[in-house]
């Protein structure tokens, strides 16, 4: 996922979308763990995926809460 792409989707979107990379994330790993998965590098862009998320989400809310100010 691209930082464009991020930018496009509302919070709501964002939300959404975070919550389904971490239940992603955690199949990966339980699936990783069992048995050698074919493209373990997928779990490492997961992991950045939802850093950008929350990195974005991170984002909005502080400038909702300076416009409140």
């Amino acid at each position: 996922m691209k930082n464009s792409e991020i930018l496009e989707l509302s919070t709501e979107e964002l939300s959404a979308r975070l919550s389904e990379e971490k239940t992603t994330l955690t199949k990966l790993k339980f699936a990783h763990a069992v048995s050698a998965i074919e493209n373990p590098t997928r779990i490492t862009k997961v992991r950045k995926d939802i850093a950008r998320l929350n990195t974005e989400l991170t984002k909005r809310k502080a400038a909702s809460a300076s416009e409140q100010n």
